[in-house]
């Protein structure tokens, strides 16, 4: 990954996540750009893609700025940095209040920010944070290098000192996946070995094509490591349509549906980092830091629980109802 602080404003993995095209519904929110209900304080909401997490991430930042009297105003940037600047652009111009930004490339931001600073518009930031936070009003942070470390950490202690492969089905380059990714490579055991690593995009259909090539070209795998839930349940059914059924497999997010999946053993742990708490936490902080005299934290850490069949019970609900 490129390193992300070269510069003042350049994204760093400060902590983490992660990783929608939709109908919205409550306090007037519209995608691309309709026109919101009014409210004390207007949001642009700027989301980085369509997966299950953003779908959940898009309705918590909805039903908490109702509850904050706030209209929001939406757009998806389907995971292409030129269409979020220009999402950003379209905010700008409604004259909102301040921005919240699902990146999709923390290298993206350098330019978004300068952007939304030069208009006199503040930046809230869901799931990283930059190196240098003056420019930016504040963040929901998801230590996502600490996400990788987790589930690396189940593995190192389940294989018990035995010399084991390790496959990894990355997201899409930039943003949530390398940190993910690389915080799991640098605390994986010595005695564990990644064979094998390739990028599934989120893109469940990809993933499957990617994990068939993966337990073909290494059939005797131990372990993968997939970027999120709803990639990790087609690897699954990869590899167990290639009679790999022993290969365990773990994952990010916390779903309702990963949670089920760690309990009956398709998936042998995963992260939870609750989209639910990080769109709440988003909107809450930054109506109140617009607002100076709440004395809201500028960084606000989202918990992390490592969700195995011993503690289904407290993984945290993911998305809103």
């Amino acid at each position: 990954m490129t390193p992300l602080a070269r510069s003042p404003r350049r994204a760093a993995a400060v902590s983490l996540a992660a990783v929608a095209a939709l109908t919205l519904a409550g306090c007037g929110s519209q995608d691309d750009g309709g026109a919101g209900a009014g409210g004390s304080v207007s949001l642009g909401f700027v989301n980085g893609s369509t997966t299950h997490f953003h779908t959940c991430l898009l309705k918590a930042v909805e039903q908490e700025a109702k509850a904050q009297d706030a209209e929001v105003y939406s757009a998806n940037s389907k995971q292409d940095a030129g269409t979020e600047l220009s999402n950003i652009e379209d905010m700008i111009a409604r004259n909102v209040d301040a921005l919240i930004v699902q990146t999709v490339n923390v290298d993206a931001l350098e330019g978004d920010i300068a952007k939304a600073k030069a208009a006199g518009v503040p930046i809230y930031l869901t799931s990283v944070a930059t190196s240098d936070m003056s420019d930016v009003l504040g963040a929901a942070v998801v230590d996502l290098k600490k996400v990788g470390a987790l589930d690396a950490g189940w593995i190192g202690k389940d294989a018990a000192g035995k010399d084991v492969t390790v496959g990894i089905v990355a997201g899409a380059p930039g943003a949530a996946s390398d940190l993910l990714v690389g915080g799991f490579k640098k605390a994986l055991p010595a005695n564990a070995k990644v064979v094998a690593e390739q990028p599934g995009m989120f893109n469940p259909a990809k993933a499957q094509d990617v994990a068939e090539n993966m337990i073909q070209a290494h059939p005797d795998l131990d372990y993968a490591f997939v970027a999120n839930e709803e990639m990790a349940f087609a690897v699954r059914k990869a590899f167990d349509a290639a009679g790999a059924e022993n290969v365990r497999i773990v994952s990010v997010n916390g779903t309702e549906e990963g949670v089920a999946a760690v309990e009956d053993g398709r998936l042998s742990a995963t992260v939870a980092n609750s989209a639910l708490t990080i769109g709440r936490t988003a909107v809450k902080n930054t109506v109140g830091l617009l607002d100076e005299s709440k004395g809201v934290d500028k960084i606000s850490n989202i918990p992390l629980v490592l969700v195995t069949e011993d503690n289904v019970s407290e993984a945290p609900q993911y998305c809103p109802q």
